[in-house]
């Protein structure tokens, strides 16, 4: 099928955890987030807008094409932020917008466009994609996100959790993933109905997101469908920490950018 017309809009907060001015920091001699905006233009996005709350970042995009929605700086989740950008966007509930992170410099188009094929396929009002599990160390590990989902390809669930659990082979030994049998990670990025995001925005927390921290939860706690697309290419690993920031350094100057 031929990629819907489609918005990206980047979420990208100063005040990072574990690397306070992560959209700021160079890659390649440029700022992160300039990076992640040549992604979303590669991918095709009809406009690309950036969320923020900090004026520097604002400024480091204003070159690039990109839009900028200045957000408050008291949201509590990425979708509040999401929301407010397109009430400031003007975008109208019918319209697809794409959450890429700030910190993935390195998104590939393909990606981008097919969870928004995703959610124009499927009809749920809420996409997102996964990708094999390849080793049983990051089936087990808490900050992989594992899924599980129905033959319409729609979420089941989602969890840092080993799921779905295989009682029998995990009984026998931990060590390796069982032969035949397949797990799924999950791929931070997220397709909206435009209508969808906003009502999505104004649910309160839900019990299950509160537990394993993971908003896409409350969605599906909701009774809301969130349709599931293997991503059609690898999607190498965001920046969280500075060892990430110098594994990109690195990635790219061997010209895999």
């Amino acid at each position: 099928m031929n990629t819907p017309d489609f918005v990206v809009a980047i979420p990208a907060r100063f005040g990072a955890s574990r690397l306070p001015g992560k959209p700021l920091r160079l890659l390649g001699g440029e700022p992160v987030i300039a990076h992640v905006v040549r992604r979303a233009q590669a991918a095709g996005a009809r406009e690309v807008w950036v969320a923020t709350d900090d004026a520097r970042i604002a400024d480091a995009v204003s070159a690039s094409g990109a839009w900028v929605a200045m957000t408050d700086p008291s949201h509590a989740s990425g979708s509040d932020r999401l929301a407010e950008c397109a009430r400031i966007a003007g975008w109208s509930d019918d319209d697809i917008v794409v959450n890429l992170q700030g910190d993935e410099p390195f998104a590939p188009a393909s990606g981008i466009r097919a969870v928004a094929d995703a959610l124009a396929s499927s009809g749920a009002p809420m996409a997102t994609l996964a990708t094999p599990v390849e080793d049983v160390a990051t089936l087990f590990d808490p900050n992989a996100v594992k899924l599980v989902r129905a033959n319409n390809g729609d979420a089941l669930y989602f969890s840092r959790a080993p799921i779905p659990w295989a009682r029998d082979a995990f009984a026998a030994s931990r060590d390796a993933l069982p032969v035949g049998e397949a797990w799924l990670r999950h791929i931070g990025i997220y397709a909206y109905r435009v209508g969808f995001l906003r009502a999505f925005a104004a649910l309160p927390p839900s019990t299950l997101e509160r537990i394993e921290s993971l908003e896409q939860l409350r969605a599906l706690e909701n009774g809301h469908r969130i349709a599931v697309a293997l991503a059609p290419e690898p999607f190498p690993p965001g920046i969280d920490t500075p060892e990430d920031l110098a594994r990109a350094e690195a990635r790219l100057a061997k010209g895999h950018g």
